[in-house]
C-alpha cells in the first residue's frame, strides 16, 4: 500500500506536542489547514475506540476511529467510512524527545497509508494520492509545528 510521511521538530516537550496535535474545536481550526470541520462522535475527549467526523478543506468527509491513543508518544487511526476513492486509509502520529541544535524538543513523524478503489484506477490514482496527500501532510505538520509555539494554542491546553 502507498504511504506518505512527514517529519517535524518543535521546541516543546512531547506531552505538549502531543496535546497540541489532539486539540479540537476552535483551537484545532486555528492551526490545522487540512480540516474545514471536525468533531468527536459521542465523546468529549479523544481515546482508543472514539470516532471522529472530519470534513477536509477540499471537501471529502471521513469518519475515523482511534485504534491507539498513547499520550504523549503516539496516536493511530483508521477510516471507518470515507470518500469513495479510498478502499482503506489509516494514519499514525509519533512523538519522541529529540534535541536540535542543543535545544530540547520533540520530533514528530506522521504517516498515512492508503489504498484506492477501484483497483483498475490505482495506476493513475496512487501517484496523484502520493502528490496530494504528501502535500497535505507536509503542510499540516508545518502548521502543527507553528501551533506548538502559538500562545493562544498553548494557553488552551
Amino acid at each position: 500500500m502507498p504511504q506518505v510521511t512527514a517529519e517535524g521538530w518543535v521546541p516543546v516537550e512531547p506531552d505538549v506536542a502531543f496535546a497540541v496535535s489532539q486539540t479540537t474545536g476552535e483551537v484545532r481550526m486555528r492551526w490545522d489547514p487540512f480540516i474545514r470541520e471536525q468533531h468527536l462522535i459521542d465523546a468529549d475527549v479523544p481515546a482508543k475506540g472514539v470516532r471522529t467526523h472530519t470534513r477536509a478543506r477540499v471537501g471529502p468527509r471521513m469518519v475515523s476511529e482511534y485504534v491507539s491513543y498513547r499520550p504523549p508518544t503516539s496516536v493511530g487511526m483508521t477510516m471507518v467510512t470515507g470518500p469513495w476513492f479510498f478502499a482503506s486509509f489509516g494514519g499514525g502520529w509519533r512523538f519522541v524527545s529529540a534535541e536540535k541544535d542543543g535545544r530540547a524538543g520533540t520530533r514528530a513523524v506522521w504517516k498515512y497509508t492508503y489504498s484506492v478503489r477501484p483497483s483498475w484506477l490505482r495506476f493513475v490514482a496512487e501517484p496523484i494520492g502520493q502528490w496530494l496527500l504528501g502535500r497535505e501532510i507536509r503542510a499540516r505538520i508545518a502548521a502543527w509545528a507553528r501551533a506548538c509555539e502559538d500562545p493562544v494554542v498553548l494557553d488552551s491546553l
